[in-house]
């Protein structure tokens, strides 16, 4: 449960790569649903082994196609993805003078394991989270809100860093970001399909070939069954991604941890930001990279993340962590207020009963005649 557990690390690596593959299997299960549906609306009304067959045949031609297009939409996702998670969520990237606290914690950490330093960026948000994003070490990116660098102390704030430095060194950011291409496929492909089913709607046109040959009466049977597989597709889809996250989030505090050797901070850290990390205006796909994806009641059949509750009791039973329970944060405001202000005037200074000390010079021209002072002993 750490760090190095590099069998663990790659048992789960390999999970990843078959869940992977499944996705493709999966668009190309959808193509076939996608065939089966055209069948009945070019075709018109057969037997159902007929338009079976028929789709089958239209599935094959066009799997080479299919699978082009899908490595094509991950290229373009692989070189733009980026950039368009940024503009969702607003980060910016940060350097050591405009950030120096944050980009030291950062630094040090990745110093100390020898870790490439990804791009590190601040999100505005009075949420309280961070993700990591990329393909490969020049697209890494860790991105923090302005509210968790507000309400985290530097130990807590390291270990988040350490955290979402685990996601990056063990692969997940970039299974993750793979799995959510591929199902942004799924879900438009499906969203297609459903469109034309029920909003464009079509009429079964006149039948292809003899009439004994291709029979009736199986066209709704067909379209049934399309829909049915669509459906099981993009559910699938959302499972698979829950897989590719769920389980890592416990893996990366145990890195965290090893990283900081301070798991009271990991536990800390998840206490404050537990229920306060949803983003605003961010898609799903962005929220199951952060550091929690905060669900409650029936959604929570649906949540990326394991609850913190179970995050924090693994962290106290494996790795020796105090739970402080759930922590309740004073509000921005009321810590501004209770802050001293930089332009508040200050209390006077108590008065000294001497006159001023005259400057010491060093160097230059030989010192003027000894004038005698109030600092002179008394002759």
């Amino acid at each position: 449960m750490a760090y190095g557990l590099y069998s663990h690390i790659q048992s789960n690596r390999r999970r990843s790569v078959v869940l992977l593959i499944g996705l493709f299997f999966l668009v190309y299960l959808m193509t076939f649903a996608g065939a089966l549906v055209a069948e009945v609306a070019i075709g018109g009304d057969a037997r159902l082994d007929f338009l079976i067959n028929a789709a089958l045949r239209r599935t094959l031609y066009s799997l080479p196609w299919v699978t082009i297009g899908t490595i094509v939409w991950i290229l373009i996702a692989y070189k733009f993805h980026q950039s368009m998670i940024d503009a969702i969520t607003g980060g910016q990237e940060v350097t050591r003078q405009e950030q120096p606290r944050l980009y030291n914690l950062l630094e040090n950490l990745c110093i100390s394991r020898g870790i490439t330093m990804p791009k590190l960026k601040v999100m505005e948000s009075d949420a309280l989270n961070a993700f990591a994003t990329g393909l490969n070490e020049k697209q890494y990116s860790v991105t923090v809100t302005s509210g968790l660098l507000a309400r985290l102390d530097d130990p807590e704030v390291e270990a988040v860093l350490g955290h979402e430095l685990t996601h990056i060194r063990n692969g997940d950011v970039r299974l993750l970001v793979i799995a959510v291409i591929i199902a942004g496929v799924i879900s438009f492909f499906a969203e297609l399909v459903f469109r034309a089913l029920f909003q464009g709607g079509f009429g079964w046109r006149g039948s292809r070939g003899s009439s004994s040959d291709r029979g009736k009466g199986g066209a709704g049977a067909a379209v049934l069954i399309a829909i049915v597989l669509i459906a099981i597709a993009w559910l699938l889809s959302i499972v698979i991604r829950f897989a590719l996250s769920r389980q890592r989030e416990f893996l990366a505090d145990a890195g965290s941890v090893e990283l900081t050797k301070n798991p009271d901070a990991m536990v800390s850290a998840l206490r404050k930001i537990e229920n306060r990390g949803e983003l605003e205006g961010s898609t799903s796909a962005v929220m199951e990279m952060c550091v929690d994806n905060p669900r409650s009641g029936f959604a929570d059949l649906f949540a990326t993340h394991p609850s913190i509750d179970s995050r924090v009791e693994a962290l106290v039973k494996f790795a020796g962590g105090h739970d402080p329970g759930p922590l309740a944060l004073p509000e921005l405001a009321d810590e501004q207020e209770s802050a001293p202000q930089a332009d508040e005037p200050q209390p006077d200074a108590p008065k000294s009963f001497l006159p001023p000390e005259p400057p010491i010079r060093l160097g230059g021209d030989a010192p003027a005649p000894h004038v005698p002072g109030p600092w002179d002993p008394k002759r």
